[in-house]
């Protein structure tokens, strides 16, 4: 008896969480059903796939193997699929997007909702990750990241403004500090740093003029969220490189004072990216024009 496709896309998704839990959420299944249908999968193939313990799931060599073949199969059928669905008139569907915690906020209003509102007949799947994932491994339609982020061989579209950072702290906290006027007197300062999803703790860039600075600042607190940096700051906790649009009305309603203003520029800021020799599918192409369509009117 053959395995059928619905089997091997169980398969697969165990495969990229190697979890139950996590495959059973993408897929919409009880994880008993997940387990349920991994053993029918291996009877019928003859061979185990998995190796389970009470605390992890790995593949066995069997199970590499199917994967590495199955992986280019199954994107041959995705991208046939793709070609299809972009005939109709209609989009429908569900399209999955992997974005920052960052990017998926920006993506949410006005994109997104007005996506939902004129195609009633799709749906969005939208994971914030902070993970810099490989969107067709993953089983992704479209990746959002800063511009910079973006993989060489994607096609990018910017959306959005410009973005920047901005060092700011407290009232209360520069009334016992003088403000930093050059980057190198951050050292002297209690500074709250990001650790990004890699694990390491984001460097501080500046440039001025060309002249780049980069810094590896001092700080007792870490944290590896954007929004709880900014309450640090508001707590007096230290000195924080915030995104501009994060502090923007902190600093106009006096909680945040910013410095050090003529050494941080903007940069690009949003974009959507897919792979290059994607056939796109109707929902995509659709909300990739509806994004330049809101982004040229903001």
């Amino acid at each position: 008896m053959r395995a059928n496709v619905s089997e091997l896309n169980v398969f697969m998704a165990v495969a990229a969480h190697l979890s139950f839990r996590k495959a059973a959420v993408e897929l919409d299944m009880t994880p008993s059903g997940i387990s349920h249908t991994m053993r029918v999968l291996e009877e019928k193939l003859g061979v185990r796939l998995l190796n389970r313990t009470t605390r992890s799931v790995a593949l066995s060599q069997a199970g590499e193997s199917l994967l590495a073949r199955l992986r280019p199969v199954m994107r041959a059928l995705s991208d046939a699929l793709d070609e299809v669905d972009a005939m109709r008139d209609t989009p429908s569907g569900t399209l999955r997007i992997n974005a920052s915690e960052g990017a998926a906020r920006t993506l949410l209003s006005p994109y997104i909702a007005s996506f939902l509102s004129r195609y009633p007949d799709m749906s969005v799947d939208l994971i914030a990750d902070g993970r810099m994932v490989d969107i067709v491994e993953e089983g992704f339609d479209l990746g959002v990241r800063l511009r910079e982020a973006v993989p060489q061989d994607m096609v990018a579209v910017p959306f959005g403004q410009r973005m920047g950072f901005a060092v700011v702290a407290s009232p209360a906290y520069f009334a016992e500090r003088s403000l930093p006027k050059v980057p190198a007197d951050l050292f002297s300062h209690d500074c709250i740093r990001y650790r990004m999803p890699s694990g390491k703790l984001l460097r501080w860039e500046f440039d001025r003029r060309g002249e780049e600075i980069v810094l590896d600042v001092p700080g007792r607190l870490s944290l590896n969220e954007p929004r709880l940096m900014v309450q640090a700051a508001l707590e007096g906790i230290g000195v924080a490189y915030a995104f501009k649009q994060d502090v923007r009305d902190h600093i106009a309603e006096g909680r945040l004072i910013a410095s050090l203003e003529d050494w941080l520029q903007d940069f690009d800021g949003m974009c959507l990216y897919y792979p290059s020799r994607r056939n796109l599918s109707a929902g995509m192409r659709a909300f990739i024009d509806l994004v330049k369509l809101v982004a040229g009117q903001a």
